[in-house]
């Protein structure tokens, strides 16, 4: 147990509280894609079911298991076909975005809960087990929902920062992401597994994500 402890990002006894957390983000992630994507006017995900928030159909097995491992990880893409746009860089631009922000408020939801709890009491008569089961869902469901939106916000390929300045960018230098886009995916692996890289790139992104949650709590605390 001691092994298997060492090796995963998160106590064992915190895993089932991960995964639940982990299906709640994943699924309305990829949900806000396939859903902003066919009121825009692309019927790809519909087609294929994944516009709905049944999560067996966003998870992905290796994206999931990684997040276990290395603190983050990614579900099944929605595919996109951005001809079936009006505006294809504009509504490409939003389709790519909603799903970041979808953790940003699945976060922000997380905190204003929390501050709710604890503002009018309503677990003082609870037992120590249920008010530690609440505290660290509502903890894991803020910290890893904003490692989610810090994490796909990365510009480099698969993730959504990448279609975002890809949909920004020139045509002639879209025409030059599109030919090197698949060393994005060795670059990422490179700075996701050398420490030293990951120091210096990854993980300084990673550390925003607590003044982040810092500024949104001073928020709230202003209304409650």
């Amino acid at each position: 147990m001691e092994g298997l402890n060492s090796f995963l990002r998160y106590p064992l006894e915190e895993l089932p509280f991960v995964f639940l957390v982990l299906v709640i983000a994943f699924t309305f992630h990829e949900f806000a894609h396939a859903y902003s994507a066919y009121k825009f006017g692309d019927p790809t995900a519909k087609q294929l079911g994944r516009v709905t928030l049944n999560p067996r159909v966003h998870l992905d097995v290796i994206g999931t298991i990684l997040i276990f491992i290395a603190g983050f990880g990614w579900a099944k893409p929605v595919p996109v076909n951005r001809a079936n746009f009006k505006n294809p860089r504009l509504m490409g631009i939003i389709v790519s975005a909603v799903g970041p922000l979808s953790n940003l408020i699945l976060a922000f939801f997380g905190l204003l809960l929390y501050h709710i709890l604890a503002g009018t009491g309503v677990l003082n008569g609870a037992s120590v087990g249920v008010i530690r089961a609440i505290d660290l869902f509502l903890r894991l469901l803020i910290e890893l929902n904003i490692v989610l939106f810090i994490f796909n916000l990365i510009p480099l390929p698969p993730l959504d920062g990448y279609r975002i300045v890809e949909d920004l960018a020139p045509t002639h230098i879209r025409v030059k992401m599109a030919q090197n886009e698949q060393w994005g995916i060795f670059v990422f692996l490179l700075l996701i597994f050398i420490t030293p890289l990951r120091r210096v790139t990854i993980d300084p992104l990673f550390a925003l994500g607590g003044d982040l949650i810092y500024s949104m709590s001073k928020f709230i605390a202003i209304f409650i």
